[in-house]
């Protein structure tokens, strides 16, 4: 099944959801662990329906759900296909009826609440390092380019964060390699930043905000706030 764009995700207009990273992400207020449960079960039911299902996390007043195909087909400029995790139409059909859900048990969305976390790291030798990092956060030497046509790393059952390699120039002076990238909803993006920097943050690059916004601590530690605007509902 083709993966979907991002206009093609924002004209689902899918009030409940946002897209973060390669899927869907929504939370769900509950009352107790057992609204909870019983509304994952609904969920369930409807996945075994659809043939697909989402990854769920359950706690005390929320439930979290993440919606992603693994076997999305995506085409390079050759026209080579290749295999990856990202959105398509049944994670739409599912995200869909998933909110029908909701409304049925009187379940209130909170998609501004959603964030992702992923690692990058630059380097100019990923394939040489990758089975290192393979290896240290999954044991696996299949999660080294699992779902993605690059070395990323990916853990199959999501227990740690992805982790993708971006391009490096060689250089002498030690630079920070490492980079915590965090995904939110785009209509909470300018208080992020203005929470970071109200504690003492700076903006250390924007020529690609929103989209990407590098924030740097006071000892100069970066991270980056990313916005998948292209999946965004235009106003």
């Amino acid at each position: 099944m083709d993966m979907l764009t991002g206009a093609q995700i924002a004209a689902a207009d899918l009030t409940d959801w946002r897209k973060l990273a390669q899927g869907l992400h929504a939370r769900y207020v509950v009352d107790d662990f057992g609204a909870g449960a019983r509304f994952v079960v609904a969920v369930g039911e409807a996945g075994d329906t659809l043939g697909h299902h989402p990854r769920v996390s359950i706690g005390k007043g929320y439930v979290d759900l993440k919606l992603v195909s693994d076997d999305a087909v995506y085409r390079d400029a050759e026209g080579t296909e290749h295999v990856v995790e990202w959105v398509t139409h049944q994670d739409i059909d599912l995200a869909r009826r998933i909110t029908e859900i909701a409304a049925d048990h009187e379940i209130d969305a909170q998609p501004a609440s959603v964030s992702h976390i992923e690692l990058g790291l630059d380097t100019t030798h990923s394939a040489t390092i990758a089975p290192v990092w393979a290896a240290l956060l999954t044991g696996s030497a299949e999660s080294q380019g699992r779902g993605s046509p690059s070395d990323e790393i990916r853990d199959a059952t999501g227990r740690v964060p992805n982790l993708w390699f971006g391009d490096a120039q060689e250089h002498e002076t030690p630079l920070q390699r490492f980079h915590v990238e965090v995904y939110v909803a785009p209509e909470v993006a300018e208080q992020r930043i203005a929470a970071a920097l109200a504690a003492g943050g700076t903006v250390a690059d924007d020529s690609n905000s929103p989209m990407l916004t590098v924030i740097a601590d006071q000892d100069g530690n970066k991270g980056v706030l990313c916005v998948d605007v292209s999946a965004a509902k235009k106003d």
